[in-house]
């Protein structure tokens, strides 16, 4: 069985039965969750509640679907935010006999549930804007720049809380592109509201409108896609599985390797099982430890259990988890 092996089901917890098997765990943690985080999200969510509220009441007075549908997708952000921030906090909850990685595959559902939220509010969006399109009504231009001009500040000052951790975690990053996107959007409000105060042409409002669909539509379909990947256990992207492979094989001793599994536990911690079949014979635990500080270094990988087989053939031990 040289090269790869998905035969089997689950992820080859392997266990010593006596057949010259040894597993051994390592536990490190490659990413923990972004420190100072609490407060970002803190300030976040309660910036965004403020300001959907002006945009909802400030919109039905201008008379503008643009306003409202930024109020609908930022409303939307606080609802992705807080699930988030709840997921960040679950994922520190410890492991316990039944949740044995305790919750920290939440956040991945966290992030799905984020991007679901964001296809929902595009959809109201556009449904919007096209009835706007079938019947315009007067808008005041310069109340809806006001409006979205403060709007700018709002998710300018909250992206930038995001920024630095964006890169560790897609929950964050998630946080900090909504944010950004939602600060380019208002800008855009912005100049609509103006030409409509210098034209009176009402149409651009809708049509503005459908511009945020398109750009919450562009941004979210990554992030659905990457959080649809991560709950279906994918190897996470950034990890090249070939290379992790080819340098497990190449460690001392190591004739082959198979059943190689890699999977993310929460978005910002992945898991390895692998088999080393080792002829010469155990090579104990230095080995291991050498082995494990590898996978954490070169590819972030802070949970690997790696079975030592002293024949390559399939045994009990290696059927396991089935």
């Amino acid at each position: 069985m040289a090269g790869h092996s998905h035969s089997h089901h689950g992820h080859d917890h392997g266990h010593d039965h006596g057949h010259g098997h040894s597993h051994s765990h390592g536990h490190g943690h490659a990413h923990a969750p972004p420190a100072g985080h609490d407060r970002a999200f803190a300030i976040g969510i309660g910036l965004n509640l403020a300001f959907v509220g002006a945009e909802v009441v400030f919109g039905l007075i201008a008379g503008s679907v643009a306003l409202l549908a930024d109020a609908g997708h930022n409303l939307s952000d606080v609802l992705g935010l807080c699930a988030a921030w709840a997921a960040i906090a679950l994922g520190k909850r410890a492991a316990s006999k039944r949740f044995t990685y305790g919750l920290k595959g939440s956040t991945i559902l966290a992030a799905l549930l984020n991007a679901l939220l964001l296809l929902v509010a595009l959809g109201a969006i556009v449904l919007e804007a096209v009835q706007r399109f079938a019947s315009p009504a007067p808008i005041d231009g310069p109340m809806v720049a006001w409006v979205a001009g403060a709007g700018i500040l709002v998710n300018g000052a909250t992206a930038l809380l995001f920024m630095r951790d964006r890169k560790n975690d897609i929950n964050i990053r998630g946080a900090y592109l909504h944010m950004l996107s939602d600060a380019i959007v208002s800008a855009g409000v912005v100049v609509a509201g103006l030409v409509i105060w210098w034209t009176g042409a009402v149409w651009i409002d809708p049509l503005v409108s459908i511009i945020i669909a398109v750009l919450i539509f562009l941004q979210t379909w990554g992030l659905l896609k990457e959080s649809i990947e991560m709950a279906l256990s994918a190897v996470p992207r950034g990890i090249d599985s070939d290379k992790v492979w080819s340098e497990l094989r190449t460690l001392p001793g190591v004739a082959r390797v198979h059943h190689v599994h890699i999977w993310p536990m929460s978005t910002t911690e992945t898991v390895l099982t692998a088999h080393l079949v080792m002829p010469g014979g155990h090579p104990g635990d230095a080995f291991l430890d050498h082995a494990r500080g590898m996978l954490k270094e070169r590819f972030g990988i802070g949970h690997a259990t790696l079975q030592v087989e002293l024949a390559g053939g399939e045994t009990p031990a290696a059927k396991v988890g089935c």
